[in-house]
């Protein structure tokens, strides 16, 4: 296969501090991929943009609210749509947390949110959603990082550039 155009994206996964819980967002009835499917924050890298500034970009205009980046989770390759070079991407996806729920002001890209707690969500989202894997990956990293590793991070963002 001949080496191609790629385009960059970010997910977030938010967990408010204060109960611990993580969100879902409903995508807006009016998109035209996914439309009205449950997912975190998500959304391309734009030209001249790092991973970690598209995320502090997306998130704020998704949910009003600036996050706090706890650890990456890992990279992901998908297709947004039917598979083609145009829709191809590589994402970097990010555990966040937020203080409080009451913090967001959802924006028009999504219908509906709801927090949930790890086990409220593992039994809303079907049994082969992508989310489920990110989560429980997010819940092991978060129970086995050592201290010292969350705090390095916490003070020094992960953009090498």
């Amino acid at each position: 296969m001949s080496v191609g155009r790629f385009l960059g994206g970010i997910m977030a996964l938010v967990r408010e501090l204060e109960n611990g819980r993580y969100l879902l967002l409903q995508r807006a009835s009016s998109k035209d991929v996914g439309a009205g499917t449950w997912e975190c924050v998500t959304g391309r890298v734009d030209q001249g943009e790092s991973f970690e500034q598209a995320l502090y970009r997306e998130v704020e205009e998704e949910l009003g609210v600036r996050p706090e980046i706890e650890f990456i989770l890992g990279t992901t390759h998908f297709y947004r749509g039917p598979a083609s070079p145009e829709t191809d991407l590589l994402g970097m996806a990010y555990a966040c947390t937020i203080p409080t729920a009451s913090a967001i002001q959802l924006s028009a890209e999504h219908d509906a949110h709801h927090w949930f707690t790890t086990t409220e969500l593992v039994e809303f989202l079907p049994e082969n959603h992508w989310l489920l894997p990110v989560v429980a990956r997010a819940e092991f990293m978060r129970q086995h990082w050592p201290e010292p590793f969350k705090a390095y991070f916490a003070e020094r963002p992960f953009d090498l550039s």
